[in-house]
This record gives C-alpha cells, sequence and structure tokens, in this order.
C-alpha cells in the first residue's frame, strides 16, 4: 500500500509537470490540488539541491526558501512558490519576524517576465497577486507573477504620490479595494504583514486577497501600491487575479 501511495503521487506530480513543460490550458487543480508542493517539493528542490538544476522550476533559492515556476496559464506568467509547505495567505508562518520575504522573490522574478517578452516592463506594467484562501486551486501559497492590465495601471496612478503607510479607497472593475504605498516590500513593509495588521475586528486574513505594483516606472525611487480587497468587505472580492493580464496585451502595443 505504501509503494502504491508513492507510485501514486509520484505520477501525479510527473503528470502535473508534463502540463507544465507542454504549456497545456487543462489548470492544475484538474490534476491535484496539491500539484505545485509535489513539483516544487518533490521535483525542484531535490533536483535544485543534488544536481544545481532546478527543473522544471525556472529558479529555486534555498537560502530565501522559494522557487519561480512557469505558469501553464499565460504568455509570460510565473508563480513564486514556498520551498517549505505553507498552505497560504492565512498561515500564520507568513507573518512571524524573519519569516522569508517571499513577496521580494516575487518582485525580483519580475525578471523572468521581462525576459518572456523580451522588453523590461516599468514597475507599474508589473503586477504580484496571491488570492484568497477560498478563491485559489491550489493548497500551496503561491504568488502570481504578471503584467498588469493597463486601465488599472492608469486608475492606480492616481496612487502614486499618496503618503506611505496611509490606506485610502478605491473601486476596480466594480469592486471595493483599500490602496497604500509603502518604500519597501520587506520586514514592516511587508504585505502581508501591513494588511495583517490593519484588519478589523472579526476579520481574517483566509478572506484577504493582495495585489502589489509599482507606485511608478521606477519601484527603488518610487515604491509599490499595495492593493488590498476581501470577500468579507461590502462590495469587496477575494480575488484580484483579473486586474492582471496574463496575455500581456501592453507588450504587443510596444
Amino acid at each position: 500500500m505504501r509503494y502504491t501511495t508513492l507510485f501514486r503521487n509520484v505520477f501525479l506530480a510527473a503528470s502535473a509537470a508534463a502540463l507544465l513543460a507542454t504549456g497545456g490550458c487543462a489548470r492544475l487543480s484538474t490534476v491535484d490540488s496539491d500539484a505545485l508542493w509535489k513539483i516544487v517539493g518533490g521535483q525542484c528542490v531535490p533536483n535544485a539541491r543534488d544536481t544545481g538544476k532546478p527543473a522544471p522550476c525556472t529558479r529555486v533559492d534555498l537560502d530565501q526558501r522559494y522557487a519561480v515556476l512557469k505558469d501553464i496559464v499565460g504568455r509570460a506568467q510565473f508563480l513564486v512558490i514556498p520551498t517549505d509547505r505553507v498552505s497560504g495567505i492565512e498561515s500564520p508562518d507568513i507573518l512571524y519576524a524573519g519569516s522569508p520575504e517571499y513577496w521580494v522573490g516575487a518582485w525580483n522574478a519580475g525578471r523572468y517576465v521581462d525576459a518572456k517578452l523580451g522588453m523590461q516592463l516599468a514597475a507599474y506594467q508589473l503586477g504580484l497577486e496571491i488570492n484568497s484562501s477560498t478563491q485559489r486551486s491550489q493548497n500551496q501559497l503561491h504568488i502570481h507573477v504578471d503584467c498588469m492590465r493597463t486601465d488599472i495601471a492608469d486608475a492606480l496612478a492616481a496612487h502614486r504620490d499618496d503618503t506611505p503607510g496611509v490606506w485610502s479607497w478605491t473601486a476596480l472593475d466594480g469592486k471595493r479595494y483599500r490602496v497604500m504605498r509603502v518604500t519597501s516590500l520587506h520586514d514592516s513593509g511587508n504585505p502581508f504583514r501591513v494588511v495583517a495588521r490593519d484588519l478589523g475586528a472579526g476579520r481574517t486574513m483566509s478572506q484577504q486577497t493582495i495585489l502589489v505594483t509599482g507606485a511608478g516606472a521606477d519601484a527603488a525611487r518610487d515604491g509599490w501600491l499595495i492593493v488590498n480587497s476581501a470577500r468579507d468587505v461590502e462590495s469587496g472580492t477575494g480575488t484580484a487575479e483579473g486586474l492582471l493580464d496574463h496575455a500581456c496585451k501592453l507588450a504587443h502595443a510596444q
């Protein structure tokens, strides 16, 4: 029985990896809701550790404890995934002092989006996003890294000069979001910690969705925008993935 289970797990992970490699349109959830973890924990990490080659991942950073994997959906979409077992946005493991800075890793992974597109995106054209616990397909934390929709980037331009550390409210695609400009994505500027710190009574991280994009053309100079909504907010949402453009139409316009 133990060997049958092991064979089944290896087969499922290999099947998911094959979908990734072939660019299949089927989502990982149709294979296994733990497929991302089986790919990262079962293949990428051992391959990186034992051979120095992280395939099927693009990158494995064992020191910073995350992997970068090309998504099966999208022209240039990548996922940043912990190399530890972390369920998702609701996990307490993302909030403790000294926890891995996954958002920093995700922002740095923007260079793989650039490479796929053959161009360098401005900071406000790059978006990072994580879904709430009820609106995701995988039971392993993953941050989407992809192009922003141009209309959403234009709408957020009004917040490029906001005072750092102060929330303001806006509507995007008919949903209610709050927006904060920050000057770093690590330590106190870590979007997980920023959102968790300012949750109202009775609200939980499991209901939250977070999007991060550049406040201006150069994030090192202009900072970043943390965009947050939730299923437990009136007119809110548990997913901001729709604010990304997986087709990266902005690249076609260049």
